[in-house]
C-alpha cells in the first residue's frame, strides 16, 4: 500500500498558502486492509475512511464511471488495480490533480508529503506558474458541481482565468440541461464558498459567461440593464468581502439585485439557504429604503423601522442590516447620498442604544393597570421608546 497527498493540499502547498485540510489517497488496498488496520469507514458511496487517531481522511484510489445523471449517478470502482494516475484522471482540475508521495506511521497517522516526488500527470504544476484553471479529461462533464468549483476556484484565485477549452465545456455543459440536475445542498455550498472568498465578484462572473448565473440565479439577471445590474452586484459583493462581512451580508449584497424580498425568498426556497442568510436578506431587500433614509427619519419612524427589524430583540441583525446597506450604497449612490446614509446609520445605531435602556418591565405594568390589553401594552412600550429617543435627539441638537 502506498500513501499520497492529493487535491487541494498539494496545491495550496505549492503557491505557499496555509494548508487547511489534507486528503490522502491509498494505492493498492482494499477496504478490508484499512478495515484491519483499525480504519472507520464513513462513506457509503465512497471508499473514503477515518484513521482511527487522527480523524484525517483516506480514500482508496478509485475510477468512476457515469451511469445517470446528477451526483449520485456514478459507479465507483475501487480495488487494488487502480492507479494513482487513474484517480487523478477523475479530479476536476489540473491544478487539484497533482500528488505527493508520503512516508509514516500508519498506527499513529502521521505521514509526511515529499513535494520533491510528485507525480503530475496532467500539467498541474504548469498550469499553477500560468494561474490557469483548467479541466483534466471530458469526463469533466460528468458532474455539473463542477461548473460551480470552477467559478469559486476564480473567485479564490482572483489573478487565475478559465481556460478557454474549459470555459466552452462549461458553456456545452449548461446548454445540455446539466444545471438541472444540482442538489440544492451543493449549490449552496458551493455559493456560499465564493461568495466567502476574497473575491465573490469573479464567481458571479464565472458563472454569467458560461450561462450558468441565468439558470441558477434567474433574479439576478432582469431583462433590461442585465450588464449594469451584474456589475453593480459584483461591486457590491467584492466591497462586503473586503469589509470581511460575515456570509449573511454577503448573501443580502448578493440578493440585493434581485430588488424585491419575494426575489430573495425564491432564491433561498430554490437552494435550501440557512435561514440566518434568507431572514436578513429579506429584511435588507425590504427595509433598504428606510435605512438609507434614516437621517430624516423622525421618533417614532424610527422607533418602528428598528421594530420592524427586530433590532430590540436581536441588535446584532440590525448592524449586519447596515452593513449590508453600506456596502449597496458605496456603490450605488452619489457620494453626498451616501454620506447622508452613513449618518443615517449612526442614528439608527443611537436610537436602538436608547431603545434598548428603556425599562419595559414598568411601562407594561403600568399599562396593564390601566386595562390595555397585548396590543395595548406594545404601544405603551413603543410609545416609552419614541419618547426616549426623541429626547436625546433633541439633547444633540
Amino acid at each position: 500500500m502506498q500513501i499520497y497527498l492529493v487535491g487541494g493540499a498539494v496545491r495550496d502547498a505549492l503557491l505557499g498558502l496555509p494548508v487547511q485540510d489534507r486528503d490522502w489517497v491509498v494505492v493498492g488496498a482494499t477496504a478490508q486492509a484499512l478495515v484491519e488496520r483499525g480504519f472507520v469507514p464513513v462513506g457509503k458511496d465512497f471508499p473514503v475512511f477515518l484513521h482511527p487517531r487522527t480523524g484525517e481522511e483516506f480514500a482508496l484510489a478509485r475510477t468512476e464511471r457515469k451511469t445517470a445523471r446528477g451526483y449520485r449517478g456514478f459507479v465507483v470502482h475501487a480495488e487494488p488495480d487502480v492507479t494513482l494516475e487513474q484517480d487523478l484522471a477523475r479530479r476536476d482540475l489540473t491544478i487539484n490533480s497533482i500528488a505527493a508521495y508520503a512516508r509514516g506511521d500508519w498506527v499513529i497517522g502521521q505521514f509526511e508529503p515529499d513535494f520533491g516526488a510528485l507525480t503530475d500527470p496532467f500539467g498541474g504544476q504548469a498550469d499553477l506558474r500560468a494561474g490557469v484553471l483548467r479541466h483534466v479529461t471530458d469526463a469533466f462533464r460528468e458532474d455539473p458541481v463542477r461548473i460551480l468549483r470552477v467559478a469559486r476556484f476564480a473567485a479564490r484565485f482572483a489573478d487565475f482565468s478559465v481556460a478557454p477549452e474549459t470555459a466552452v465545456l462549461m458553456r456545452q455543459m449548461v446548454e445540455h440541461g446539466e444545471v438541472g440536475a444540482l442538489v440544492a445542498e451543493r449549490v449552496w455550498q458551493e455559493l456560499a464558498r465564493g461568495l466567502m472568498e476574497t473575491t465573490p465578484s469573479r464567481m458571479l462572473g464565472v458563472l454569467h459567461h458560461c450561462g450558468a448565473l441565468s439558470a441558477l440565479l434567474p433574479e439576478l439577471l432582469p431583462a433590461a440593464g442585465t450588464a449594469e445590474a451584474l456589475e453593480q452586484t459584483q461591486s457590491i459583493v467584492d466591497l462586503s468581502a473586503r469589509r470581511a462581512a460575515p456570509l449573511a451580508v454577503r448573501f443580502a449584497c448578493l440578493c440585493l439585485a434581485a430588488g424585491a424580498p419575494e426575489s430573495a425568498q425564491r432564491i433561498s426556497a430554490r437552494w435550501r439557504v440557512p435561514n440566518d442568510c434568507r431572514e436578513l436578506a429579506v429584511l435588507v431587500l425590504r427595509e433598504r429604503a428606510a435605512i438609507d433614509a434614516a437621517s430624516g427619519l423622525d421618533a417614532s419612524a424610527a422607533v418602528a423601522l428598528l421594530e420592524r427589524c427586530d433590532a430590540v430583540r436581536k441588535p446584532a441583525r440590525l448592524e449586519a442590516a447596515l452593513l449590508a446597506c453600506a456596502c449597496a450604497s458605496a456603490v450605488q449612490l452619489p457620494p453626498q447620498r451616501h454620506s447622508a446614509a452613513l449618518t443615517g446609520y449612526q442614528r439608527l445605531r443611537q436610537a436602538l442604544e436608547v431603545a434598548l435602556a428603556v425599562k419595559t418591565e414598568p411601562v407594561a405594568l403600568a399599562a396593564q393597570a390601566a386595562g390595555c390589553d397585548g396590543q395595548g401594552v406594545g404601544a405603551a412600550i413603543h410609545a416609552a421608546r419614541v419618547d426616549s429617543v426623541k429626547q436625546r435627539w433633541q439633547e444633540n441638537e
